[in-house]
């Protein structure tokens, strides 16, 4: 299974069992981290595999609310930059899209953090994912994926281009914190202007998140980039603003071009 396959039907695991899961996959989870292009270069990260079988002393290190009980959880720390969340939510999606490609379950356990000493000085804990093999099926039909429809999610403004209907499409399907959705698109023939729902409930609520969302987000629309060869820049322009969608902060534009 490819990672563009898994985007379509990949879903949160919540039961583990406690098998181990074979080092080969383990270690390839890691080789294919540290062969990542991150979203921002410039950004420093690292990877931690917490193996809580039988040790006390790792389970002692979790701490926050943990909502799963996995057999493994991955932490990533990064160092505290503008937009860190955003490239370690790009991180950590790709990663839980290879685990699944493997047959390994994940979850986003978004109010944990680990106990003790940062890798790095400077470093921070951004998030634990829960990694284990699930004790149900881990498939999700597309079409059973709970989310907003595309016409709640856009804004058109020119007809798409084909390609752009499937960005919009994988975008549409990315895991978010309580399935918050804060995504929101004003599209044209070429290109997209991303968006984040600002109202009082997203701020108060879930505000803490919403980079980290968007990072998800956009690691499946550069998944798709490669799947389907086309070209993808995402910037910042000064030219645009959220008159166009109230109660929305802009974000970034994505420009595609076909290879």
């Amino acid at each position: 299974m490819t990672l563009y396959e898994a985007v379509y039907t990949r879903k949160s695991i919540r039961n583990f069992r406690k098998d181990k899961v074979e080092t080969s996959i383990l270690e390839g989870m890691i080789q294919f981290y540290h062969e990542m292009e991150p979203l921002f270069p410039g950004i420093e990260t690292s990877i931690e595999l917490i193996d809580t079988q039988g040790s006390k002393k790792a389970k002692s290190r979790l701490g926050g609310i943990i909502n799963v009980a996995a057999p493994y959880y991955l932490v990533i720390y990064t160092e505290d930059k503008e937009r860190a969340d955003m490239n370690a939510g790009y991180i950590m999606q790709q990663i839980s899209l290879y685990l699944f490609s493997k047959g390994v379950g994940s979850c986003f356990q978004g109010m944990g953090h680990l106990k003790g000493e940062m890798p790095k000085e400077g470093m921070r804990c951004v998030i634990l994912m829960a990694i284990g093999y699930p004790k149900v099926d881990m498939v999700r039909n597309q079409a059973d994926a709970k989310r907003e429809s595309m016409e709640d999610l856009c804004a058109v403004k020119e007809p798409p281009r084909r390609f752009v209907k499937e960005f919009l499409e994988v975008a549409r399907l990315a895991p978010s914190a309580f399935n918050s959705q804060p995504w929101r698109f004003v599209v044209y023939e070429n290109r997209v202007h991303v968006f984040s729902k600002q109202t009082v409930a997203h701020r108060r609520l879930l505000g803490k998140y919403n980079e980290f969302d968007f990072g998800i987000m956009l690691a499946n629309i550069m998944i798709a980039a490669e799947q389907l060869w086309v070209d993808v820049d995402l910037i910042r322009l000064d030219n645009i603003t959220h008159m166009d969608l109230p109660n929305n902060r802009y974000v970034i534009s994505i420009i595609m071009r076909e290879q």
